[in-house]
């Protein structure tokens, strides 16, 4: 059966109503599956605290599911910042924060499987005044990489219009009240056509309006777009519609592509012919995506005019290279490294407020970082020294000079491996020559075996005084996936409030060299070694407190395994272990450097 649906515009903090009115639908035409509001959430007024306050502090109740976008209006800084820091929403979600029992918080963007449906959803507005309620970049680039992934978006979410929805549309239909340059977003109509759902679902311009279908460039099967009102809005326009949609995965090629008789051309393409004849207005909004300003508001040396290439501030470098008609300034870039807060650099001030944890005062740049120290403390408990009665050594698949492999207690997936240093070492980024070439060996290993099946190598590491003995995580992903690995571990990285660094190689052995350089004991480092030769990397912040489960979830999320994120929930016995050990040193031993 088909999954029920309910969908509303903007609640405006209006819930008393909102979910009378949905206990009320359910009764004569559920039951539903699950709500999700776009538009507004949050209350305009004052007077509608107390309500919104009862769901979220529990002592009203949520009747079904509910999942919101727009985390804007009054007292969702308070809220969602307060949600971000529970303990059930640590780590990286793309299903929705924990706001109260049934009220999910679908932060920023991302992609996730609702009762067999494929929802996509940007949340935010394109500009907001506070710290929520805004989309950035990553955002709207995790997006497009989602797009590239294989399979049909379900339902995608947005607050606003796209602009130009209703070009080729039938002129009775549209509201009156509709005005393209309200409430309406370019990037919207830009993410559409690459994200090509079956449905789109958006609020803020206060009317309904339900498109006639239209075509998708490049697929067969058609885009309905539905805009919701307000809820309790004084004309009566509808707020709150059913959908019943059957998920494509399980639909016949023939439904996926029926078109019905009224559908049009896609409204979006209309635009590109009149933006043609203003390129230099395209290339002013191709260029925002770099996030310049003046760099004489805060740098000493910065001439009047000059402004700061973001990507190159964030990650040292920038692909548009001499051609960018922005600054590279190597200085920037440095106090970057060392953790002054982005805005502070970029914008002469941070707008975060003391949410921010970054640095805000420039630092002196005469003082050298501090060298780094290869000290370690051995334990006796050690799970990993193989001299250690803690080692749980039925999980070993090889033994080298330097180093051993083996699985890990609640892999992530059957062929989960971790290559662990035999000396008690604190990370991999410590090694001899003789070691790392071993490690080089048992990499490339791992690569061909994984390849041989049909799936990439990637490889992470948390080094971190919390970690006493190294161990190097591998997990094999499908390579048909692997093109969207770096997107979304930048853009779960922005949504805990860091950034990588990405570096690009031609040869893993220079992508190490790299992390050696950059590696400082006294800070600590998280680095990802991606399938095509990209680094991805981040300097621990003095008393940084890291998700030591970083890597784990955000591959978990790619590989659509999510409660397979926290390894507790993977425990099996050891006679299960076993058995799965062996079943992977038969594949592994025609690629085992130490055979």
């Amino acid at each position: 059966m088909a999954p029920r649906i309910l969908l509303c515009g903007d609640p405006l903090g209006r819930l008393n109503q909102l979910f009378k009115r949905v206990q009320s639908v359910s009764k004569s035409a559920g039951p539903f599956d699950a709500l999700i509001c776009v538009g507004q959430f949050f209350p305009d007024s004052p007077e509608l605290l107390d309500e919104l306050s009862d769901y979220v502090e529990g002592r009203a109740q949520v009747p079904i599911p509910t999942y919101f976008t727009g985390d804007y209006g009054i007292s969702a800084p308070k809220i969602l910042s307060a949600t971000s820091k529970k303990a059930e929403n640590l780590g990286f979600k793309m299903n929705g924060l924990v706001v109260a029992h049934n009220l999910f918080w679908l932060r920023g963007s991302g992609k996730f499987t609702l009762h067999g449906l494929s929802v996509a959803y940007l949340s935010g507005r394109e500009s907001s005044d506070g710290q929520f309620g805004k989309y950035s970049e990553d955002d709207v680039d995790a997006l497009r990489a989602l797009a590239d992934d294989s399979g049909v978006v379900d339902l995608f979410l947005t607050n606003e219009w796209p602009a130009g929805v209703t070009n080729r549309a039938k002129e009775a239909d549209i509201p009156a009240d509709v005005s393209d340059l309200s409430c309406s977003d370019s990037n919207v109509s830009e993410l559409v056509k690459e994200v090509k759902p079956r449905y789109h679902i958006a609020g803020s311009m206060g009317v309904f309006y339900a498109r006639e279908p239209y075509l998708n460039v490049d697929s067969s099967h058609v885009t309905r777009f539905l805009g919701l009102a307000q809820v309790g809005n004084k004309n009566k326009q509808k707020f709150l519609h059913a959908l019943s949609p059957t998920p494509t995965s399980v639909m016949s090629p023939s439904e996926l592509s029926a078109k019905p008789p009224n559908t049009t051309l896609c409204p979006y393409t209309l635009r590109e012919g009149a933006a043609e004849s203003k390129k230099r207005s395209n290339d002013s909004a191709d260029d925002s995506q770099y996030w310049r300003y003046d760099v004489s508001k805060r740098q000493k040396n910065g001439s009047e005019g000059e402004k700061l290439c973001f990507k190159f501030v964030c990650s040292g470098s920038c692909p548009r290279g001499e051609s960018c008609h922005f600054q590279h300034n190597d200085e920037a870039r440095e106090q970057c490294r060392r953790g002054v807060c982005l805005d502070l650099i970029i914008k002469g001030k941070c707008e975060k407020g003391p949410e921010c944890s970054y640095k805000h005062e420039f630092q002196d740049l005469s003082v050298q970082r501090k060298p780094r120290s290869e000290n370690a403390h051995r334990s006796k408990e050690c799970w990993f020294c193989l001299s250690s009665p803690s080692v749980e050594s039925h999980l070993i698949v090889s033994v080298g000079e330097s180093f051993y492999c083996a699985l890990p207690k609640g892999s992530l997936v059957d062929d989960h491996i971790l290559i662990i240093p035999i000396e008690h070492l604190p990370n991999t980024l410590v090694l001899s020559p003789e070691g790392e070439s071993e490690l080089s060996r048992y990499q490339n290993g791992l690569r061909d075996c994984y390849k041989s099946q049909g799936n990439d190598a990637v490889f992470f590491e948390l080094v971190s005084k919390r970690v006493s003995h190294a161990n190097l995580q591998v997990v094999p992903v499908p390579s048909s996936r692997a093109r969207l690995l770096p997107n979304i571990f930048s853009l779960a990285a922005e949504k805990l409030g860091f950034k990588l660094v990405t570096k690009k190689f031609n040869d893993s052995s220079e992508g190490r060299k790299y992390l050696q350089k950059e590696y400082d004991a006294a800070l600590g480092l998280f680095y990802v070694e991606l399938p095509d030769g990209t680094v991805l990397s981040h300097t621990l912040e003095e008393n940084e407190v890291f998700p030591a489960q970083f890597g784990r979830e955000v591959l978990a999320g790619l590989l659509k395994i999510p409660d397979r994120a926290d390894w507790r929930n993977c425990k099996i016995s050891q006679e299960e272990e076993a058995r799965l050990v062996e079943e992977f040193k038969k594949q592994f031993q025609e690629f085992d450097p130490c055979q």
